[in-house]
């Protein structure tokens, strides 16, 4: 390990810190250098197949939002400076890589081997973990290429994107005839609504202005013909623009993309706790268990509950302040995972799982494919064992540039981080019970600003000087 170790978790609940501590220290095994097939910490996180070195770009992507917490002992941009690098002479960049001829990988149903566009969110999130501006400046040509290419490429007369549904990684999800997926479409606006925050960051007006009135006709369109009253959701739509049956978690990106207003959130929301569609006692599957198509043993999209989807929905629910019930679903997602890791029944070996069963614990299946799911999948399951854990279950929301951070704290328990680096500054922020009553203790080398939200009743926002203090939660 160089620089320092990774930030230390407090928890009630001493497993959850355990799978924490556990991911950090399988992570090693999966840096390669693709050239001598050996572990390199200055490699790329690739999880190996059959012997083959592939990148990914949505695990690539995915994956840096766990590795920004890392204490930079591993790159939160190394896969995804690779896939800038492939980027073609019209803006293409393709969603897999042989890392050993650095060819790309395409299928008959991706043949441009497009990916989830989602580039420009990976990189908003970079910024606010190393408030690197000049990062930006950089990739911001690549990006608008990228995006160029995929209007050139995928953008029909709507206004709306006809790519693969499998561009998702949903490989076997019941979506047939789906011609504008929906997922696919709200990335694109997720994408562009960044694009546009980071025109703002490198003050570049026309380009912030450019992306948000992309933004803004990608979600009039969304709203206008994915949405479906009657079923309360989102729906992929075939080639006549009519909507398909089928509900999948795709159904939940319009929720971080933005699209739908306070009463159509409600009812999509309303969809997470009804056990009936998608709040399964695992929560969310990736198919609604009303589906006929709905698989108890998960069946790869049929049913399984996959790290990302539910990392893409529990973000999505903050974007409509729903913190406890984020928490909350979170926390069951989380025993889950234990739950496969240290299975009852000792015959069973425990591990992480890509995928798992909705409606009991373990992992999910898939008849004729063997190696579904992969095991120790960290690309996926550090998404929910380490950001959500930092972010949902503690409830931290750190900014570098804007030097603030954010806590929300649900229920009084002893809970924090210690020793997270923000850029040559270690912090450490716990909360403890002592005989004065609940207090706050912190430490830092630099002054930064901290926002507490405890219970919903006491917001406040204070300077914190560097050095050590401590404060009562009753004084505030």
């Amino acid at each position: 390990m160089n620089k320092h170790d990774f930030p230390k978790i407090h928890f009630y609940d001493q497993d959850f810190v355990d799978i924490y501590d556990k991911t950090w220290n399988w992570l090693s095994e999966f840096w390669i250098n693709p050239e001598t097939g050996e572990n390199d910490p200055d490699g790329y996180f690739i999880y190996p197949s059959k012997g083959k070195f592939i990148l990914d770009q949505n695990e690539s992507i995915f994956s840096s939002f766990f590795l920004v917490y890392s204490n930079r002992n591993y790159s939160a941009n190394a896969n995804i400076d690779y896939f800038y690098k492939r980027q073609e002479a019209n803006g293409a960049i393709r969603w897999k890589y042989d890392t050993e001829t650095n060819k790309p990988i395409v299928d008959k149903s991706n043949p441009e081997g497009v990916g989830l566009p989602l580039f420009a969110w990976a990189e908003f999130n970079l910024y606010h973990k190393s408030a690197n501006k000049r990062r930006i400046k950089e990739v911001m040509p690549i990006l608008q290429n990228y995006m160029k290419w995929i209007d050139d490429t995928f953008k029909k007369e709507n206004g709306l994107y006809a790519a693969p549904f499998e561009a998702s990684t949903m490989f076997n999800a019941p979506r047939k005839g789906t011609y504008y997926p929906i997922d696919f479409n709200c990335c694109m606006a997720i994408n562009a609504a960044h694009m546009s925050a980071l025109g703002d960051i490198i003050n570049d007006k026309d380009l912030s202005f450019q992306y948000k009135k992309m933004y803004f006709s990608l979600k009039t369109r969304i709203n206008g013909l994915m949405w479906d009253s009657e079923t309360g959701f989102y729906h992929d739509l075939d080639k006549n623009e009519q909507r398909l049956p089928q509900k999948t978690i795709a159904g939940f990106w319009p929720l971080l993309a933005e699209l739908p207003n306070a009463d159509r959130a409600e009812i999509l929301i309303a969809h997470l706790n009804n056990p009936a569609t998608f709040g399964t006692e695992h929560p969310f599957p990736s198919l609604s268990a009303d589906s006929p198509d709905f698989r108890e043993s998960g069946e790869g999209f049929k049913g399984s509950v996959f790290p990302t989807f539910n990392f893409m929905v529990i973000k999505g629910l903050e974007k409509y302040q729903r913190y406890n019930f984020a928490r909350e679903c979170t926390i069951r997602h989380l025993y889950f995972i234990l739950e496969a890791l240290y299975p009852l029944d000792k015959k069973l070996k425990g591990d992480f799982f890509e995928a798992y069963l909705p409606g009991k614990e373990g992992p999910a299946t898939l008849r004729g494919l063997p190696d579904f799911p992969r095991k120790r999948f960290l690309h996926y399951i550090g998404l929910s064992t380490i950001t959500l854990m930092i972010e949902n279950v503690i409830g931290l929301n750190i900014s570098l540039p804007r030097k603030t951070v954010d806590w929300i704290i649900p229920n009084l328990e002893i809970m924090g981080i210690e020793k997270l680096s923000l850029k040559r500054n270690l912090i450490t922020i716990l909360s403890n019970k002592s005989q004065r009553g609940w207090e706050i203790q912190m430490e830092s080398e630099k002054l930064y600003y901290f926002t507490i939200n405890i219970l919903d009743q006491k917001k406040k926002t204070l300077p914190i000087p560097s050095g050590k203090c401590s404060m009562l939660i009753e004084k505030l």
